[in-house]
């Protein structure tokens, strides 16, 4: 947003300049707005699904400040007469499954002809204020906890060139299809100080905006990561590698230092690209057994401790592979 000269204003409460997932506005003393908006070309085979995870990966964004979706508007780009209309409304109706497994609705959009099938949802929720949580929260001492697996963008990526099994490509999009309400909920029940959610920057990206979000540099440990299965084995192999891996690599330059082997499997799995995925939370360490609990007994089974946040350093990330 460099260069745009935008106007704050007293009611934003979370804007553009902290890297932040959603623009957060607030109506009245007990009640915010939340919306974001993300859309992206066909990332899996079946179009149903494809909605589904562009769905959830929209919805992310509200899930990640602690909002509650009420309203979503499709965004479609479809090449007119080169696909048949049946994939359009499956893609829609994939869309609007998860809208309503979230409790919104969805009350419009909008379509445009394109080369390349994109399809998305802009996201409307409400939150107190209260409740709210941005990536600017994180404090020295608090452990971090992530709520799902990594290595969608591997594993799709592989599925693509016909190189991973059945078995991954299903987790990798059961994943991707999984809402993070349930993860947004816990975590501020038992009183995160931070969330973000990972997608496009990998876990490496999105923990260097909450350690400068946050003022405090953040160290992972990938050997603890959850990751999906057989994501090492296939992460070993360039053929694997999203195009993004690299591009996190230079975009982090200077800014996140690997110890240990930076192009090993777990080395290059900080910088995947993921879609849909899940929640950095960051907490009080004497709380992270109690989230780590109370998550796993709500049903997300994922989550796993991830590193710890320290006093600033001269890098906002320190990942140890």
């Amino acid at each position: 947003m460099q260069g745009l000269n935008l106007k704050s204003h007293m009611n934003v409460v979370s804007g553009v300049e902290h890297f932040g997932d959603a623009g957060v506005y607030k109506l009245r003393d007990d009640l915010a707005i939340a919306q974001s908006v993300d859309f992206f070309a066909p990332i899996v085979d079946d179009p149903f699904v494809y909605g589904q995870i562009a769905a959830a990966n929209a919805l992310s964004d509200l899930y990640a400040v602690g909002a509650t979706p009420v309203t979503a508007l499709n965004l479609v780009g479809f090449p007119e007469g080169e696909l048949e209309t049946e994939v359009l409304i499956a893609i829609l109706r994939g869309g609007a499954e998860r809208v309503e497994k979230a409790g919104a609705i969805v009350i419009g959009g909008h379509s445009v002809r394109d080369k390349e099938v994109k399809f998305g949802i802009a996201v409307t929720g409400t939150v107190h204020p209260d409740k709210l949580r941005t990536n600017a929260g994180a404090r020295a001492g608090d452990t971090l906890v992530l709520t799902k697996r990594i290595g969608t963008g591997v594993i799709t990526t592989a599925h693509r060139g016909d190189r991973c099994s059945a078995g991954s490509y299903d987790a990798a999009c059961a994943s991707m299809v999984e809402l993070n309400d349930i993860a947004s909920r816990t975590a501020i029940d038992v009183g995160a100080s931070a969330m973000t959610d990972i997608t496009g920057f990998g876990l490496a990206g999105h923990a260097h905006e909450m350690a400068q979000a946050s003022g405090v540099t953040i160290k992972l440990e990938m050997a603890s990561a959850p990751l999906l299965p057989d994501v090492v084995q296939l992460a070993q192999n360039e053929e694997n590698l999203a195009g993004a891996v690299a591009e996190n690599r230079a975009h982090l330059a200077g800014k996140v230092e690997v110890t240990g082997d930076a192009d090993s499997a777990l080395g290059r799995l900080a910088f995947d690209p993921q879609t849909s995925g899940g929640l950095l939370i960051s907490i009080a360490a004497d709380r992270a057994g109690d989230l780590i609990a109370a998550l796993q007994n709500a049903g997300v089974a994922g989550a796993s401790k991830v590193g710890h946040v320290v006093q600033p350093g001269d890098r906002g990330v320190v990942v140890r592979v």
